[in-house]
């Protein structure tokens, strides 16, 4: 049974006569009496009893009048809980890393977001790019995305994904022939980095610095396509992810080591104050990076 025959079988009944209801629903007459008696025809009962003066329910059509009530108030509850959580759906996040290299995934992962949720405003924060907890702790940024867990208990820490990093050199390169990089490779590498300070790259803080392992030169280069173009040039060695240089055209030239005979893997955790944990649109946020990083 539609919709509008509740409806029409409430107006009718709180109304009084079809001629007001007609007024009520912005319908003729006519389109209302050509409703009822369709109505009555499919359920092979009458729902009004009609005298001159007065329109009065049958036994069947006060059923259908109380199922009606439930019906159209549990509409409209559901209506006001969605518009209660689309509210909730509005906000605005400014967003950081611990590194230049994070931004080169985001871009298109905030170009999707606007898309699917256009209420939520996301604004990336370079200026708080090697120090993001501390811009969070004081309300400079609402989310972060770092490697290493903050011991704080006014954050909320959420692992998002797992990634792999891996060395990039020209395949004329000496260490070229090596299945995979040792820490003394690196004694005699020109290693090219995207920026100081030297705790914010990951090859550093877990794989060389654990073994006072310092490069020959380090270049800080935050142009990704210069840092690729320079390795392709057989001028050093950067250690990236795959994923954050899909979106180059990388030549046929360069080859990828693995960092370590296991492979320097790291872990991604996304912070948050835990007194914005309960916000729906930074809930909605949280969910799609998850969703979008995991295919890495």
């Amino acid at each position: 049974m539609e919709i509008k025959y509740f409806k029409l079988i409430k107006s009718i009944e709180e109304e009084g006569s079809i001629a007001n209801s007609a007024e009520k629903l912005f319908l003729t007459q006519s389109a209302l009496s050509h409703q009822l008696r369709d109505l009555e025809e499919r359920l092979g009962f009458k729902v009004f009893l009609r005298t001159r003066n007065k329109w009065k329910l049958t036994e069947e059509g006060l059923e259908l009048y109380n199922l009606g009530n439930e019906i159209l108030e549990n509409i409209e509850k559901s209506f006001q809980n969605i518009n209660h959580l689309r509210s909730g759906s509005r906000g605005n996040i400014k967003l950081s890393t611990e590194c230049y290299s994070f931004y080169q995934g985001l871009a298109g992962f905030i170009q999707k977001m606007g898309l699917l949720y256009p209420e939520i405003n996301v604004e990336l924060n370079i200026e708080a790019t090697h120090q993001p907890i501390s811009k969070i702790l004081s309300n400079g940024i609402d989310v972060a995305i770092v490697t290493t867990k903050p011991q704080n208990k006014k954050l909320v820490c959420i692992e998002v994904y797992q990634d792999e990093i891996f060395a990039i050199m020209h395949r004329e390169h000496p260490l070229h022939s090596k299945s995979f990089l040792e820490s003394e490779d690196f004694l005699n590498i020109d290693l090219i980095i995207h920026s100081y300070p030297l705790e914010t790259v990951s090859v550093h803080k877990q794989f060389l610095k654990p073994k006072d392992i310092k490069p020959k030169k380090i270049t800080a280069i935050p142009l990704t396509e210069i840092a690729l173009e320079m390795v392709n040039a057989n001028m050093g060695i950067i250690c990236m992810p795959q994923w954050a240089i899909k979106s180059f055209k990388i030549s046929r030239d360069l080859v990828f080591k693995r960092i370590g005979e296991n492979g320097l893997k790291r872990t991604h955790y996304l912070i948050c104050r835990k007194e914005d944990e309960s916000k729906k649109y930074l809930n909605d946020f949280i969910s799609n990076l998850k969703d979008s990083f995991s295919e890495h």
